[in-house]
């Protein structure tokens, strides 16, 4: 059987195709493949058959991924829909929604974050994406922005008690030089940053920004 399955192999590959689909057709593993066709040796018109084959694989695997990604996104953006309907009449979902609308991330990246110097606002936001988003605790990274002038431990303390967020899940300290010799403004903790990480997340809110915008249009 393994003979058998080695000549196969063999003129499957003279043929001009790649490992990965004589070891579709076969189900042989890639070592098996490997041995095989180790000595073989192709003519110019077989390897150019081969890269066009790979080109071709490679074209069809990226649009599948596209349309993936659009299915997706459609499915999302529709549950997230559905969601704006019931959540709007509460106001922890809007004054979140408004405050992400106007100071959270909206690039290109599909990345959740939030940034702000005001520790009440963070602890709003963390009560939002908790109470309406229901992020998991284990999904949540915060990133601080002090000065040189900061004690890091007791920053770090200080975010720790008002996200209520494990040290573990801190990203290490961005720490920017100041010239000034001491701090003017004592109860500034430097900017925290809440992240998540969620592509199908940012869709939603970015679907329940703009269905907010809709609903406040003058008709």
């Amino acid at each position: 059987m393994k003979l058998q399955e080695k000549y196969e192999a063999i003129r499957l590959r003279k043929l001009g195709l790649p490992y990965s689909s004589i070891r579709g057709k076969l189900k042989v593993s890639k070592s098996s493949l490997s041995l095989w066709l180790r000595d073989i040796e192709l003519n110019p018109k077989q390897k150019k058959k081969i890269l066009v084959g790979l080109e071709k694989s490679r074209e069809a695997g990226a649009l599948q991924k596209r349309a993936d990604r659009y299915r997706r996104t459609m499915i999302v953006r529709e549950q997230a829909k559905k969601d704006f309907i019931s959540l709007r009449i509460n106001p922890l979902f809007l004054i979140g929604l408004s405050l992400y609308a106007a100071e959270g991330d909206k690039n290109s990246q599909e990345r959740v974050k939030f940034a702000n110097s005001d520790p009440d606002l963070i602890v709003l936001m963390m009560r939002w994406f908790r109470e309406i988003c229901l992020v998991p605790e284990n999904r949540f990274r915060i990133a601080l922005h002090i000065q040189n002038l900061h004690s890091n431990r007791l920053v770090t303390s200080y975010w720790m008690r008002k996200t209520r967020i494990s040290k573990t899940q801190f990203y290490q300290l961005y720490i920017k030089q100041s010239t000034l010799r001491q701090r003017k403004n004592i109860l500034y903790n430097g900017t925290c940053s809440v992240i998540i990480s969620s592509k199908d997340l940012f869709r939603r809110i970015m679907t329940w920004k703009q269905m907010l915008f809709e609903n406040f249009e003058t008709k």
